[in-house]
């Protein structure tokens, strides 16, 4: 099931499961995963992006391994809040992973979250070779760890 709210999401979570957060790029996904108090995000894997079907699994796999109970995608919006192509095609990988799960499917505002890894790792004298390895993880990990910092903050 897809809930709009990562708020209403989880708080429909049982205690001491884990989410699982996506970077969805055109040719990897990134992956990361709360600790069971959802208070620290990690990344898991770049997964090189083939077909949809094959994807899923991948991705299922991770979340059934890692005991998930909410999938955080980051939602690509346009700075000025506006939907653009690449949220369309978030919101369908989104309608296609729901039908083959039941662990619920949630959004998160993801704008300028790979520009914020990348200047982290520049800052860090991270190889530009380097860099391409993790960018989408520590992107996932941006991304979930904005998602459990709201928690933090309104409890």
């Amino acid at each position: 099931m897809i809930i709009d709210s990562f708020a209403d999401a989880i708080s429909g979570l049982a205690p001491n499961v884990p989410v699982l957060g996506l970077d969805l790029g055109s040719k990897t996904i990134g992956v990361a995963v709360s600790d069971i108090t959802r208070r620290i995000a990690s990344p898991i894997a770049t997964i090189a992006r083939k077909k949809f079907t094959e994807d899923a699994r991948l991705l299922l796999a991770i979340a059934e391994e890692r005991k998930a109970g909410l999938v955080v995608l980051g939602l690509p919006l346009n700075m000025d809040g506006s939907e653009g192509p690449r949220v369309q095609s978030t919101r369908a990988f989104a309608r296609n992973l729901e039908k083959l799960t039941p662990i619920a499917i949630t959004y998160w505002d993801e704008r300028l979250s790979t520009a914020a890894v990348e200047r982290m790792l520049i800052g860090a004298d991270t190889s530009r070779a380097r860099r391409a390895e993790v960018i989408d993880k520590l992107a996932a990990v941006y991304i979930l760890q904005s998602a459990l910092d709201t928690l933090k903050t309104t409890g």
